[in-house]
């Protein structure tokens, strides 16, 4: 069984918000993959299903961001879960709008709702990181998070969420690099029929195509330029 955890804040002054953005991811993918109805446990909402033939429970605190370790660690020791069980999809200031990175365990970068998970439940949890970009300054942070999405940020932002959905599967059979693909070709589809897309990289961010350096020597640039 998997623990796959949205992080956000309850109620619907927050729902639009970018820090919400784990709650969602894990709309979308209950909504697409049939699960069972919304039930109150654990101070948060849980849903049960099925995907790529594993167990999944979806959960969503309510006992606000700062405060979603005591939800999580509820619902770990009901279900006898192991830390590495759960898989936590959250927002992320370092990482551009539309990018998304997959990691195990690590530190908190002061996110509130890992920083409360941290306490109640350990470090070693998985982590879904989707990128919602840096407002440039750190006092102007808590304001941005706590703002909705804005209009021009709908397209791509859809495209991933569509993406987190089409990738599940593969995120429940432990293909990390499948699942990356699958947002990929939301978010950085095929220009042709012969394409591919770009795969975002689990630790990194692909490397941009570097232009070739002009060798031509100055008759073979005039001899172009006349053909």
């Amino acid at each position: 069984m998997q623990l796959w955890v949205g992080l956000g804040n309850p109620g619907g002054k927050y729902a639009g918000n970018r820090h919400n953005i784990g709650f969602m991811a894990i709309d979308r993918i209950a909504g697409d993959h049939g699960f069972g109805p919304w039930r109150s446990k654990f101070q948060g909402q849980i849903a049960e299903g099925v995907i790529g033939g594993q167990k999944v429970l979806l959960l969503k605190p309510e006992t606000f961001m700062n405060r979603s370790g005591q939800c999580v660690g509820e619902a770990m020791r009901f279900y006898k879960l192991k830390i590495t069980d759960v898989l936590v999809f959250h927002d992320e200031l370092d990482l551009a709008p539309g990018k998304l990175r997959v990691k195990q365990g690590g530190g908190h970068a002061g996110h509130n709702g890992l920083r409360s998970l941290h306490a109640h439940v350990g470090e070693a949890y998985g982590r879904v990181r989707i990128g919602i970009g840096h407002p440039g300054h750190k006092d102007k942070v808590a304001g941005y998070v706590l703002a909705d999405f804005s209009k021009a940020d709908q397209d791509w932002l859809d495209d991933v969420l569509r993406g987190v959905s089409d990738g599940a599967e593969a995120l429940a059979k432990g293909d990390t690099a499948q699942f990356l693909n699958a947002v990929a070709l939301r978010v950085s589809p095929p220009r042709s029929s012969t394409g591919t897309a770009q795969q975002m990289d689990q630790d990194q961010d692909p490397e941009e195509a570097t232009p070739q350096p002009d060798t031509r020597n100055a008759m073979q640039k005039l001899m172009d330029r006349f053909r």
